[in-house]
């Protein structure tokens, strides 16, 4: 009877505390997404940066990518390709080296002026704690030039890589790769959005936004990839494929 209270006592006191502490959400992208949305209607009802022309042509566009573009995104169980670019100092990361030390999650989006890819870098910063569990890294891929990626992680004190796409040829290699209709290059122009002020110029591709958890052996495990900019992979959705990774599985 006295051990029996001993070892009931001591269970009492290690983990009674501990059913006490709740664990942090997972954010939600959608959740963070809709809050902004939502936000931002009651400032454009008295101010429209859009007009109804506007808008149009941005639809007309979109469904023009989808028709050119109908199934963006590589295949799952597709081997990822490799590739080596530039980040934000101008040192080359080459993707095989990075998955040597485990998992990657591969995020490509369009550049520091939009507003969604910011978001969705945000939520999968908040993100990063429960990656590192898996031993998974985040590396992000943009168009964008260096010098636009390195103010882009001073003002929001990113600690992952971000790559620049310069050549096109990576969001080439993985389905994601469109060009902006010169009819909407000059219409982001006219309201203060310069894509070219950021990829350089005469650049004006960008990526379908498109999302890829990489396995150690190169393996791609999940994909998320749509025409419509405002759609991006849960965090909560990355974090339910690393649980299936077998941790030994790698190249080596």
């Amino acid at each position: 009877m006295k051990n029996i209270t001993v070892s009931s006592i001591l269970f009492l006191a290690i983990y009674l505390p501990l059913a006490n502490v709740v664990a942090e959400p997972v954010q939600s992208y959608k959740q963070v997404r809709d809050q902004m949305m939502q936000k931002n209607a009651g400032k454009n009802k008295k101010k429209a940066k859009f007009s109804q022309a506007d808008r149009q042509l941005m639809k007309d566009s979109m469904e023009a990518t989808k028709k050119k573009y109908p199934s963006p995104g590589l295949a799952l169980n597709t081997i990822a390709p490799d590739f080596s670019l530039p980040n934000a100092t101008g040192s080359k990361v080459r993707l095989s080296n990075q998955l040597k030390q485990g998992p990657v999650v591969l995020v490509f989006y369009r550049g520091a002026w939009c507003p969604f890819c910011n978001l969705h870098l945000h939520v999968l910063q908040k993100s990063l704690p429960e990656f590192k569990k898996y031993k998974a890294s985040l590396i992000a891929v943009t168009p964008q030039q260096p010098d636009q990626s390195l103010k882009q992680i001073a003002k929001n004190k990113y600690p992952f890589e971000v790559l620049s796409d310069l050549q096109d040829v990576v969001m080439k290699q993985y389905g994601l790769y469109y060009e902006l209709s010169p009819e909407l290059v000059k219409l982001y122009k006219s309201k203060g959005l310069d894509v070219e002020a950021y990829n350089g110029k005469g650049r004006t591709a960008l990526p379908i936004p498109g999302t890829f958890v990489i396995a150690r052996d190169g393996r791609i495990r999940a994909v998320h990839a749509q025409h419509d900019y405002k759609e991006r992979m849960e965090p909560a959705e990355i974090i339910r494929v690393l649980k299936t990774l077998k941790p030994s599985s790698g190249r080596d």
